[in-house]
């Protein structure tokens, strides 16, 4: 007779690690800046990004963009870039639109709303 020891090993959660970068930025993220943000919070008046906030490597910027939609359409608003990614709030026509937006060249951006609406954006 054959005997047959199974142990059970107890796998731990993963840890979640506390920290203020995002691994993503949402449009709302430009109305507000978290008091971890505050201790970091740069404003130069010499670059084109109107305020920063992090660490080097880790920098979340904000920016005045103005630029188009596909039906050549003005529009105009607010973003937080983090890396080549961000999101925040275009005015057109229609009112407020929230979009994600990606670097694509230098102080050049394209965007997309949630109905797939394509945004192409320029640094103020």
């Amino acid at each position: 007779m054959a005997l047959g020891i199974i142990s059970c090993k107890k796998e731990k959660p993963p840890q979640k690690i506390n920290t203020f970068y995002k691994e993503f930025i949402k449009p709302d993220d430009r109305k507000t800046i978290t008091p971890e943000e505050a201790k970091t919070y740069q404003n130069d008046t010499h670059r084109q990004y109107e305020h920063r906030t992090g660490k080097p490597g880790h920098y979340e910027y904000n920016y005045d963009v103005s630029g188009y939609n596909a039906l050549g359409d003005s529009v105009f608003g607010n973003i937080n870039i983090q890396g080549k990614q961000g999101a925040g709030i275009l005015i057109t026509t229609d009112g407020e639109i929230e979009i994600t937006a990606e670097w694509i060249d230098y102080d050049k951006l394209e965007a997309v709303d949630k109905d797939g609406n394509e945004y192409h954006l320029q640094v103020n």
